[in-house]
């Protein structure tokens, strides 16, 4: 246990009726970059809080560095760095500023050294006066993670931190995470990327409230036990349309000018194979092929009473 940031089992919450969350364990190691993936609505954020003691769960238990998540939850947000989609700071504010509320916010006694010291790590020191309203998405994301860091966490949490920001800020970010990490700080980080996820150490698929899966990037594939193909030819769109047609196909996906053919039978891949001309190359398996797979098996707890769990 002294080896896990966060230790729970059960978890479970219920919003107007429904189980957002639904039985969920998880533990997720000291210093990890933890990845979780799922489509809008499936319950990312709320099992997140639920895990660090910032929202009560209705049913199941745990611990976050070292805590107990239903009695101690004051002493763990004190612990916890919490970086929200939406840019939450003071756009009227100044990039010192809004570091020097956060510090006054957590009575840091020495405000004026820490804020300093965030400026550079986050490489804001020279636009510590620019008002954060004018800044762009790239540069809002570096204030709210120095912000979020200030009081050096032991745990920080990011919830789809690189939604609407260039790749080159998407990278940055990373690099900075990955330093972060390497410090020992444990980082939970909710993303729709597939080549943010297999940055993470671990990744948890979640659906509708449910963990699907939840394995090391490498080990994912191989855990879901999909077979895929690439395949190439001159007329992608009337191929795509006959392997979806193919009864032996589980799952068609385009990329550009090519199709990645999976399934679970490699048997009756190589029959699919016989039957449509094409170039193919077998591929290892991949993070995004696993995900359209298991999201597809997954049911919408909002899609109707038989979907509702007996919440």
């Amino acid at each position: 246990m002294s080896d896990l940031a966060i230790s729970v089992r059960g978890l479970t919450k219920v919003f107007g009726g429904r189980r957002v969350v639904d039985g969920f364990d998880m533990d997720v190691p000291k210093g990890a970059i933890y990845g979780f993936l799922g489509p809008n609505g499936s319950g990312k954020t709320t099992t997140i809080r639920m895990m660090c003691g910032l929202l009560t769960p209705e049913a199941g238990d745990g611990t976050c560095l070292g805590f107990d998540i239903l009695r101690q939850s004051q002493e763990i947000k004190g612990r916890v760095g919490y970086m929200t989609q939406r840019f939450s700071l003071y756009e009227d504010l100044t990039i010192r500023e809004n570091l020097d509320f956060i510090g006054r916010m957590y009575r840091m006694k020495d405000r004026g050294a820490r804020v300093d010291r965030a400026l550079v790590d986050l490489g804001l020191a020279e636009r510590a006066g620019q008002l954060a309203g004018s800044l762009s998405g790239g540069w809002k994301q570096r204030l709210s993670l120095a912000a979020c860091m200030l009081h050096e966490p032991e745990l920080l949490m990011l919830d789809e931190p690189t939604a609407g920001v260039d790749p080159k800020a998407r990278r940055d970010f990373w690099d900075e995470i990955r330093r972060l990490s390497a410090r020992g700080v444990t980082v939970l980080v909710s993303t729709h990327y597939m080549d943010e996820a297999v940055q993470c150490d671990f990744i948890a698929y979640i659906a509708y409230g449910r963990k699907l899966i939840s394995g090391t990037p490498k080990d994912i594939p191989r855990l879901v036990g999909l077979q895929t193909w690439v395949v190439e030819a001159g007329e992608v769109g009337t191929l795509e349309a006959a392997l979806k047609a193919d009864p032996d196909v589980a799952q068609v996906a385009r990329f550009g000018a090519m199709l990645h053919v999976s399934g679970t039978d490699e048997a009756r891949l190589e029959a699919v194979r016989q039957r449509h001309p094409g170039q193919w190359q077998k591929l290892d398996g991949g993070l995004e092929e696993a995900f359209i797979w298991l999201m597809s098996g997954a049911q919408d707890n909002f899609a109707g009473p038989a979907a509702r769990g007996g919440a």
